[in-house]
């Protein structure tokens, strides 16, 4: 059993907990994710680690409220149980000084995105932040993110912050004002790591993206989350869950 020992309302159907799991928090890195499950008779749920603390042994995790068990889930309050926590899963993203780094977070997708821009910023990369979402009370980790990051730019759908558009509306004008870009990792709805790609696609700008297909085990045995990266069939699971954008069969 795993106690929640802090909980937090970020946005409507967001919400954020630290679950005391000391042996995951020591040994995760940026990247990488848990599954969880509730009781016995719950699913099992994949979530990629938000946050450590290691000397509390404590992981971070940020949940969206959008079907029964994460419904379930966002009842918990502090001091109640989770069954099963397991981690860390998955392979850890590949952390260098590659230079100019954009980090592309859309709604959910922030919280995976912070770790990662966290060790890149930390390697020596100047890293440029783009935090998109409908509106601006779904925005989640600003602050989180603006020490992570070198520069942070918002976009929201309806303009009630940041700039009105797209996160690849930002992606296309650092891409004609400031580059050379050395890399851009993309993280949240599929549909927006497909059109990142595009954008990145024809002048050669190495891309990452994270997928999280359903899963069942996550460990590589039930096959439920193959992917088709470009001749190979491959499990978000246990190959990834971060992959070459470029190659993934969307």
């Amino acid at each position: 059993m795993y106690q929640i020992v802090g909980k937090k309302v970020l946005a409507p159907g967001i919400k954020r907990f630290e679950v005391a799991a000391p042996l995951v928090a020591r040994n995760a890195q940026a990247g990488q994710f848990i599954m969880l499950r509730l009781d016995e008779y719950g699913e099992r749920i994949p979530l990629t680690i938000a946050d450590l603390d290691p000397d509390q042994g404590t992981v971070t995790i940020i949940v969206q409220e959008i079907g029964k068990s994460t419904e379930l889930l966002g009842r918990l309050e502090a001091g109640d149980f989770i069954l099963d926590f397991v981690g860390p899963l998955g392979k850890p993203s590949h952390i260098k000084k590659f230079g100019r780094v954009v980090m592309i977070g859309g709604g959910v997708g922030i919280a995976p995105i912070h770790p990662i821009a966290r060790e890149m910023k930390r390697a020596g990369n100047e890293v440029i932040s783009v935090l998109g979402t409908r509106s601006r009370e779904l925005l989640i980790m600003e602050e989180e993110m603006k020490l992570a990051s070198t520069e942070v730019l918002i976009t929201t759908d309806d303009g009630s912050y940041g700039r009105q558009g797209f996160v690849t509306d930002v992606l296309k004008d650092l891409i004609a004002n400031r580059g050379p870009l050395d890399l851009v990792v993309a993280i949240g709805p599929m549909v927006m790591m497909e059109a990142v790609c595009r954008v990145t696609r024809g002048p050669g700008i190495p891309t990452v993206v994270s997928l999280n297909p359903i899963m069942v085990d996550g460990t590589g045995m039930c096959g439920a989350c193959r992917v088709q990266v470009g001749s190979d069939t491959k499990f978000a699971c246990v190959d990834g869950p971060e992959f070459d954008g470029h190659l993934v069969d969307w």
